[in-house]
C-alpha cells in the first residue's frame, strides 16, 4: 500500500541539491552565452526516429554545432547519442552537453503492460519496479529523459490517452505519481542508470471535451484542484525532474500559456523548481488556438507562462528576439529558464560525464531478470471480470481452440507505446499457450481481422470449436487504436469481430463447451453482450512483450488473477462520463418515482465497479473495525479488517478503504478512496488487513476551496470495490483539536 498523502495541500518537494561548483558554472555559462546558444538550450528537437506529431526537424548536425539545440527526443542508441553528444561538448563553442529524451512510458525495448494495466495490478512497489527497469534499459541506449508518467484521470473511455494513466481515480494517480518518479529517477538523478522523468499533461487533458484529443476541457475550479491537480502535487513531492503541459486549453486558456497554474500552482504553491517542457509544437500551435497573432507573441505568451523548453515548434528561436525587441519579454527571464535546464543537466551528470549513459553494455543476466518481471507483470495486470462455473483456471491435458485476430498479434500486445521495442521479441497468446499446453493441444484460427469486413476465415474458425475442449477467443483493440489521436466515438469491438464472437458463442453453446474471452483494449470497452455470453472474460488490455506467457499463466492456474480495474465499466456510452466517486443527488434513483435520477432505458449502475475483479480463490471480508472510535486531525487510526479465504486454491486478495463524509459544508463524493491492501492466503486460511488512515486524509476543500477538517461522523467503508452493497462499514467521529 502507498504512503498517505493530502490531496488537497500544497506539498514541500524533496529539492535535489546543486553543489556550489555546479551553480558557479551554470553562472558563468549563462554571462558567457549569446541569445542564439541560450535560446538553443531552451530549444528540443526531434531526431526523426519516431514521430509523435507535425515533421517539423531535419538535419540538427550544424545546430548542435552552433550551440542552438540543447536537447533532441526520438534519438536512442548508445552508438548514435555518443556521437551527436561528442558534437555538443567537443565542437560546440561552450561545450554545453545535450539532453536526450524519449517516450519511454511503459517500457524501452521490454515493454510491460499499458500504464492503465499496471494501474489494475494495484501494486505501487510493482509500478516503480518496472519504471526502474525500463530506465536501466533507455539510459544503457544514452538517454537521460523520459516523457512519463502520464498522470492524466481519466473517466471518458472515447478518450485514447486513458490507456497511457493510472485511471479515473486521482488518489491512485497519486500513488502511482510518487511510484513512477522513484523509479525512474531513482535515489541518484546522476547515476547512470537513472533519468528524468517529465510528469505529463499539466492539467485537465483527460477532461476533454467528448473525449476527443486535444480538444478543450472546461470544469469548475473545485474539480480541478480536488481530481485533476493532486497526482501533479504528488509528483513534485516525490521530487520530479520537469513536468509537461497539457495541449489543451482549460477554459479558454491553452495551458502552455497558463500562468496562474504553471507559476501560480505549480512554482510558488508547490515549490516546483524544475524544468517546464511544452509538448510537441505545442507552443506554436498557440496561434491556432487563437491567443497569438505570429511566433513572436506565442513564444512570449509561453515563456512568460514559465515554458522552459520549446519542444519542436522552432518558436522560442524564431519568436522570442522578436519579442525581446518588442518589449514582450525580458532578458532575465531568458536566463532562469536557461538556469532552470542547465541545472537539470547538472543534476543528471551530464557536465562531470556526458557519456555516462550506453557507456556499458546491458548483461544477458540482466536483460533476464527483466523478462521475468514483464511477464509476472503481464500477469498481475489481467483482470478477470467474470468466472461462471468455474470456467477458469483450464484444466489439465486440455485442447482449447484459440480464435480470434488478436490471439497472434505480436505488435498490438505492446500498446501505443512500444519504444524501441522489436517484434521478434514479443511473446503471443498463442506462443504462450503453446509452451503452457503443448504444441498440439493449441488450434489457432484468427477467424477475421482487426478491422475489415471480410468473414471468409468464420467457418475454419467455427470449425475448430468442435475439436477443443474449450475456446478460447481473443478480441479487442488494436494498439493504434488507444494512445494520443487515437479517440473513437464508438468504444465497441472494431471489424467484424462481433460476428466471429456470436458465431463462436453459438457453435459453443450447440457443443456444450465453454467460452473464455481475452479482451484487449487501452480502455473499457462498451460490450456488455459479449461479456454476457461468455463463460469467462479476462480484460488484459495490453500486457507487453511478455503478454502470451503472462495469459498463459493465469489461465492454465499457474497464477491465480488478482488485477482489479481501475476504472468503472459502463453498460452503454449513453452512461459515459461514469465513475465511482459521483457525489449524491438530492433525488437519488427511485424506480416507484419518475422525477428521480435514472435513465429512462438504461440502468444507473455500472457494468462493473471500480475495484472490481475476481480470483481463484473466494474471499469472505469480516469483523471491520477501528484502533479508535475518535479521530483528530493530527492523529491516524488503524483500519482492520478479517479476511479467509473459502475457495479452493491460493490467491491474493485486493482490500480497499474508502471514505464518506456524510454530513459537511460541501457535498462529498459517495466514496473515496483512501487506501488499499493485499492479502495472500491458503485454502481455508485467515489472516488480517490493517490499513492506516490519516485524519488529515480526511480534509476536503471547504466552501473557499481551502483545506478544512470538519467535525462530524465520517463512514469507513471497507470491502473488494466500489460497490456499496459489498462493502463492510463502521463510522468513526472526527474531533476538533483542543483548544491550548
Amino acid at each position: 500500500m502507498g504512503h498517505s498523502v493530502d490531496k488537497n495541500q500544497p506539498l514541500a518537494p524533496r529539492i535535489l541539491p546543486v553543489t556550489q561548483a555546479a551553480t558557479n558554472r551554470i553562472d558563468r555559462l549563462i554571462r558567457e552565452m549569446s541569445l542564439a546558444e541560450k535560446l538553443g538550450q531552451l530549444t528540443m528537437t526531434t531526431a526523426g526516429y519516431t514521430v509523435t506529431g507535425p515533421v517539423l526537424a531535419g538535419d540538427s548536425t550544424d545546430s548542435i554545432r552552433a550551440g542552438t539545440v540543447g536537447s533532441l527526443l526520438n534519438l536512442f542508441g548508445a552508438g548514435h547519442v555518443r556521437e551527436l553528444q561528442r558534437l555538443a561538448v567537443e565542437e560546440s563553442r561552450l561545450g554545453i552537453p545535450l539532453l536526450f529524451g524519449f517516450d519511454v512510458v511503459h517500457g524501452y525495448r521490454t515493454i510491460f503492460p499499458i500504464p492503465l494495466g499496471e494501474a489494475a495490478a494495484f501494486e505501487p512497489d510493482l509500478w516503480a519496479l518496472t519504471a526502474r527497469e525500463a530506465a536501466k534499459e533507455a539510459t544503457a541506449a544514452g538517454l537521460a529523459m523520459t516523457f512519463a508518467p502520464m498522470l492524466d484521470v481519466a473517466r471518458d473511455p472515447r478518450w485514447g490517452r486513458s490507456a497511457e494513466g493510472p485511471g479515473e481515480d486521482p488518489w491512485v494517480g497519486m500513488r502511482m505519481a510518487d511510484a513512477k518518479v522513484r523509479g525512474f529517477q531513482g535515489d541518484d538523478l546522476a547515476a547512470p542508470i537513472a533519468m528524468a522523468a517529465v510528469a505529463k499533461h499539466y492539467c485537465a487533458y483527460g477532461a476533454a471535451t467528448a473525449g476527443r484529443d486535444y480538444a478543450s476541457a472546461d470544469i469548475s475550479e473545485r474539480t480541478l484542484r480536488e481530481v485533476y491537480l493532486p497526482p501533479f502535487a504528488a509528483a513534485v513531492t516525490a521530487g520530479v525532474s520537469s513536468v509537461m503541459p497539457a495541449f489543451n486549453d482549460l477554459a479558454g486558456i491553452p495551458m502552455t500559456a497558463n500562468a496562474a497554474l504553471i507559476k501560480g500552482w505549480l512554482r510558488r504553491r508547490l515549490g516546483f523548481n524544475g524544468v517546464i517542457v511544452s509538448d510537441y509544437n505545442a507552443v506554436a500551435e498557440l496561434i491556432r488556438h487563437g491567443i497569438a497573432a505570429d511566433l513572436a507573441q506565442a513564444s512570449a505568451l509561453a515563456l512568460n507562462a514559465g515554458v522552459d523548453i520549446d519542444m519542436m515548434g522552432g518558436a522560442y528561436r524564431q519568436g522570442l528576439p522578436i519579442a525581446l525587441d518588442r518589449g514582450w519579454v525580458a532578458a532575465a527571464d531568458i536566463d532562469e529558464a536557461v538556469r532552470r535546464v542547465l541545472t537539470l543537466k547538472s543534476k543528471l551528470g551530464l557536465f562531470d560525464d556526458p557519456y555516462r549513459r550506453g557507456a556499458e553494455p546491458e548483461s544477458d543476466e540482466a536483460i533476464g531478470i527483466r523478462r521475468r518481471l514483464a511477464r509476472a507483470a503481464a500477469a498481475r495486470s489481467l483482470v478477470l471480470l467474470k468466472n461462471d462455473a468455474n470456467a477458469l483456471p483450464l484444466p489439465g491435458g486440455v485442447r482449447v481452440a484459440l480464435i480470434g485476430p488478436l490471439a497472434d498479434a505480436p505488435g498490438d500486445m505492446r500498446g501505443p507505446w512500444p519504444a524501441a521495442a522489436e517484434s521478434d521479441a514479443d511473446v503471443t497468446v498463442v506462443a504462450g499457450l503453446k509452451a503452457a499446453l503443448g504444441e498440439g493441444q493449441v488450434l489457432h484460427a484468427s477467424g477475421v481481422d482487426i478491422t475489415g469486413d471480410s468473414v471468409a476465415g468464420v467457418p475454419h474458425a467455427v470449425e475448430l470449436c468442435g475439436q477443443a475442449h474449450a475456446i478460447v477467443l481473443c478480441v479487442g483493440e488494436s494498439q493504434a487504436m488507444s494512445g494520443e489521436a487515437a479517440s473513437r466515438a464508438h468504444p465497441h469491438l472494431p471489424g467484424r469481430q462481433r460476428y466471429l464472437a456470436e458465431s463462436v458463442f453459438e457453435r459453443a453453446r450447440a457443443l456444450g463447451k465453454p467460452v473464455i474471452v481475452i479482451l484487449f483494449s487501452g480502455r473499457p470497452l462498451i460490450v456488455p453482450w459479449l461479456i454476457e455470453r461468455a463463460d469467462a472474460t479476462i480484460a488484459a488490455w495490453f500486457p507487453g512483450s511478455e503478454a502470451g506467457n503472462g495469459i498463459a499463466d493465469v489461465l492454465t492456474g499457474r497464477v491465480s488473477p488478482s488485477g482489479r480495474t481501475p476504472v468503472t465499466w459502463a453498460r452503454s456510452l449513453g452512461q459515459v462520463p461514469l465513475y465511482y466517486a459521483a457525489r449524491p443527488t438530492g433525488r437519488p434513483a427511485d424506480p416507484d418515482d419518475k422525477y428521480t435520477s435514472k435513465y429512462l432505458d438504461s440502468p444507473n449502475d455500472p457494468l462493473f465497479a471500480f475495484g472490481h475483479g475476481l480470483t481463484y480463490g473466494r474471499f469472505v471480508l469480516s469483523n471491520l473495525r477501528l484502533s479508535k472510535e475518535t479521530l483528530l486531525e493530527s492523529e491516524t487510526l488503524a483500519v482492520r479488517v478479517d479476511v479467509a479465504n473459502h475457495g479452493p486454491r491460493m490467491a491474493e486478495e485486493t482490500v480497499f478503504l474508502f471514505t464518506h463524509d456524510k454530513l459537511a459544508s460541501v457535498a462529498r463524493p459517495a466514496l473515496e478512496l483512501k487506501g488499499f491492501g493485499k492479502i495472500k492466503l491458503h485454502p481455508g486460511q485467515s489472516g488480517t488487513v490493517t490499513l492506516p488512515l490519516n485524519g488529515a486524509d480526511l480534509r476536503f476543500l471547504g466552501l473557499d476551496l481551502e483545506p478544512v477538517f470538519e467535525p462530524g461522523e465520517v463512514e469507513i467503508l471497507v470491502g473488494p470495490c466500489a460497490d456499496r452493497s459489498k462493502l463492510l462499514a463502521t463510522t468513526v467521529h472526527l474531533a476538533p483539536a483542543a483548544r491550548p
